[in-house]
Order: structure tokens, then C-alpha cells, then sequence
């Protein structure tokens, strides 16, 4: 039961420590600032991948729509987007500090979109602490009124994405179909956001715009492509080096893991997906020497393409309805066999971590180039683990075939995944990007 509760202190001694600590208002790390405070709660409360990659678009959107209005050539990303209303201009009489708007937006959103209300309140009191001191009270006051205009705008679309109407429908129905998904252990838990296709885009045209080739069929027969890939993961799985291993745990990022010891049941937090790319981006805009702007433009292209990624995934998943691979190995092969990585409770095609990391590499190397290479320290805090990437393309490759390493995934759902993925993110170039 004690890792239960070892999240909560760890954010208790963070909360405490950001009230003693001196804040300098550099406009060039106050996004990495809310964005980390922001993964902080996303893992504190346990947000599952797919709505994580909501909470970072709507808040990093919001971000960006204030604080542009530094640069008077920068355009709106959400003019181009799908559902937003057109955002509010500042008022030309009056003077603004544009980097505290874009705080109070981003914080706006994000509790409006979380729970633990009162741990993001620390931080976001904070900031707006050392600009009240250092700001002339009207021009305060203007910027505070001018973040809320467009959080309040950002908000509504999220309103109206249909998130509300999602979590009010059943959870998803198993009938034991031959070959379809069903629950794994250890906790043999629902189907995670089976509606998630439901959400509405937010440049795609729809949940099935880039719908994958269908995966091999269900299929025992040791000849048939299936069960190749069944054995792939079996034999990986019996021979796997001590890279292989650490590759596997590194790109994990499942929220909430269990641990089952006689009747004892206790459970590990980390971060998801996103927030482990959140922390890739804020890595490469301080190694880039990125601005204020640049920063804000990085965050809400990236943010935007996961969150479109996560809903083209997702519309496969429940499609396909593809069985994990403990499901068929304790079938057909090792009655007890467990997978390195423990299973996340969702169905498997297409792999969420391949296509989500294509997605958001794709728009980073279009934003930062093919061949940047970066030292990621995201998971240091969580796993104690760090490692180096020759380029951005590298990471998700690896993000891919951790995966497979892991057990938790057949080939074709990576191979297949990545494919899905930069296919959004190349929509996101194409569309929007811009370097």
C-alpha cells in the first residue's frame, strides 16, 4: 500500500518548496514552468493517456493564443484549426504584459480541466505574485483580464468536443469473440475510453482520416503471418538483453501501474506518453536556445498532433479490437507467461506509444531539424533512468519497439502505428507547421 501514497508527498514537498523558492520571471522558461507543473497533475490525478493529450493541447493552445501577440506578424494556430471560435485581440488602448496573459490562460484551462485545483494554485499564485510586483497595477489588471478572455474562448471549444457526452456512455461490452480483445492481467480492467473516436478532431476531418491497413487476422496456424508475430513476441520475450530491458521500462509511461503481492495490491505512478514528450520539447527549446514565442509555437503544434494522434489511434483500436499478446501466449504457449511490461487494458492495433510518437516527432524534426540529437532526462525523477538520442526520429523509434520489447505489442501494431502517426504529423506540416 506505501507507493500508493508516495505520489502525494512527492507533490506536497514540490508545492512547499515552490512557496521558499525565489521566482525569476524569464520569459523563456515560464512555459516549461507551467507545462512541468501541469505534468506534475496529470500524473498526480491520474489521467489516462488519451484525455492527458487533451488537457496539454487546450493549455498549451491557450498559451500560445495570448502570449503571440508579442510578435504582431504571428497568426492564430486556432483560426486554422476545427471547432474554435475566432480569439479576442487585446484592445489597442491599452498596455498588456502578454507573458502574464499567456500564465493566466494556460492556468485557466488547466483548472478547469483538472482536479487537484489547489496544488496547481501554488504555483500559478506564484507567478502571478512576482508580476504583481513588478508591473504597474492598470497594465496588471488588463493582462489578468486579457488571459481570461481567451482561456474563456479555448474552453468553450473544449465544451463542445463531445469529452462530456463520452463519459456518460457505457463502458465497453466483452462478449468473448474468437480473436477479439478481452481483459489481461493482472487487474483484468475495462477497456480504456472505448469512445474516444467521438472526440472531435482538432485538424482532422475525422476520428478514421488516416485509418491503417487492417491487421494480420486472427490466425493459429504456426504458417500464418498471426502467429509469426505471436512467436516474435514469445521468443523476444525469452532472450532479452539487459538494453533491451531498460529500452522497455524507459518508454513504459503507463500511468498507474499495479503490483500484486499475495492479497496486497499496491500501485506505481508515472507519466504518460505526452508528458514524457512534453519534457523531450522543454529539453530541446532550452538546448535550442528557443524564445518565449518559439517555445510557445513548439508546445501547441506538438500538443495539438498527439491529441489528433491519440483519436486516430484510438478509432483503430476499437475497430480492430485486436487481442494483446499475454491473452494468446497463455493460450497457445506458456500457461503462465507474463510480458515485461504489464499490459495496459486496452485493446492492441495500432500501438499508441508508435503512433502518437511518430505524430510528435515528425512536427519536432520539421520544427527543429532531421538530425538534432538530445540527451532526455524526463524519466530521471520517475525511473532514475536518463538516455541520449542522435535525433528526435531516434526517440520514437524507440518508443516504437520498446513496445515489443516490453511484450505488450506484435510488430505489425508498431510498424503499422508509425505509419498512422506521421501520416498526422505531416497534415500538421503541411497545414500548419512552420519553422
Amino acid at each position: 500500500m506505501k507507493k500508493l501514497f508516495i505520489p502525494f508527498m512527492i507533490l506536497f514537498s514540490i508545492s512547499c518548496h515552490e512557496q521558499k523558492t525565489p521566482l525569476t520571471l524569464d520569459p523563456n522558461e515560464l512555459q516549461h514552468t507551467c507545462v512541468k507543473r501541469l505534468t506534475d497533475i496529470v500524473v498526480y490525478d491520474i489521467f489516462n493517456p488519451p484525455v492527458a493529450s487533451r488537457i496539454y493541447a487546450y493549455c498549451n493552445l491557450a498559451y500560445y493564443e495570448t502570449v503571440r501577440w508579442k510578435d504582431s506578424s504571428s497568426v492564430s494556430i486556432t483560426a486554422q484549426l476545427k471547432g474554435f471560435e475566432t480569439m479576442p485581440s487585446p484592445d489597442a488602448s491599452k498596455k498588456y504584459d502578454h507573458s502574464l496573459a499567456a500564465v493566466k490562460a494556460f492556468f485557466k484551462v488547466a483548472n478547469k480541466l483538472t482536479f487537484s485545483h489547489d496544488s496547481l494554485r501554488v504555483t500559478e499564485e506564484k507567478l502571478l505574485g512576482a508580476f504583481k510586483a513588478s508591473l504597474d497595477e492598470e497594465v496588471y489588471e488588463n493582462s489578468i483580464a486579457f488571459g481570461d478572455t481567451v482561456a474563456a474562448t479555448i474552453l468553450k471549444r473544449a465544451g463542445s468536443d463531445n469529452y462530456k457526452i463520452t463519459r456518460g456512455m457505457a463502458r465497453y461490452s466483452v462478449f468473448r469473440e474468437k480473436g477479439k480483445w478481452v481483459q489481461t492481467p493482472p487487474d483484468y480492467a475495462d477497456g480504456v475510453e472505448p469512445n474516444w473516436k467521438l472526440i472531435k478532431p482538432l485538424l482532422m476531418d475525422s476520428a478514421s482520416q488516416f485509418k491503417p491497413v487492417a491487421p494480420p487476422a486472427y490466425n493459429l496456424n504456426k504458417s500464418s503471418e498471426y502467429f509469426k508475430q505471436v512467436l516474435e513476441v514469445y521468443n523476444t520475450s525469452k532472450s532479452i538483453t539487459a538494453e533491451m530491458d531498460t529500452i522497455a521500462h524507459y518508454w513504459d509511461d503507463n500511468p498507474f501501474v499495479t503490483e500484486h503481492r499475495g492479497h496486497l495490491t499496491f500501485a506505481t505512478k508515472k507519466t504518460t506518453p505526452v508528458g514524457h514528450w512534453m519534457g523531450i520539447i522543454s529539453i530541446l527549446c532550452r538546448q535550442e536556445k528557443k524564445s518565449e514565442q518559439q517555445n510557445a509555437i513548439t508546445f501547441a503544434l506538438a500538443s495539438a498532433s498527439i491529441f489528433d494522434a491519440f483519436i486516430s489511434c484510438w478509432d483503430e483500436k476499437y475497430r480492430s479490437q485486436t487481442l494483446r499478446p499475454i491473452t494468446v501466449i497463455r493460450e497457445q504457449l506458456e500457461e503462465n507467461w507474463n510480458p515485461l511490461l504489464q499490459t495496459p487494458p486496452f485493446p492492441e492495433y495500432t500501438s499508441g506509444h508508435s503512433v502518437v510518437s511518430a505524430a510528435v516527432a515528425t512536427v519536432l524534426e520539421h520544427l527543429f531539424g532531421e538530425s538534432v540529437a538530445f540527451h532526455d532526462t524526463t524519466e530521471l525523477e520517475y525511473l532514475g533512468l536518463e538516455r541520449s538520442f542522435s535525433s528526435i526520429q531516434g526517440a520514437a523509434d524507440e518508443a516504437g519497439i520498446s513496445r515489443l520489447y516490453g511484450g505488450i505489442h506484435f510488430k505489425a501494431a508498431i510498424e503499422e502505428g508509425k505509419k498512422q502517426g506521421h501520416a498526422v504529423g505531416a497534415m500538421y506540416n503541411k497545414s500548419i507547421g512552420r519553422k
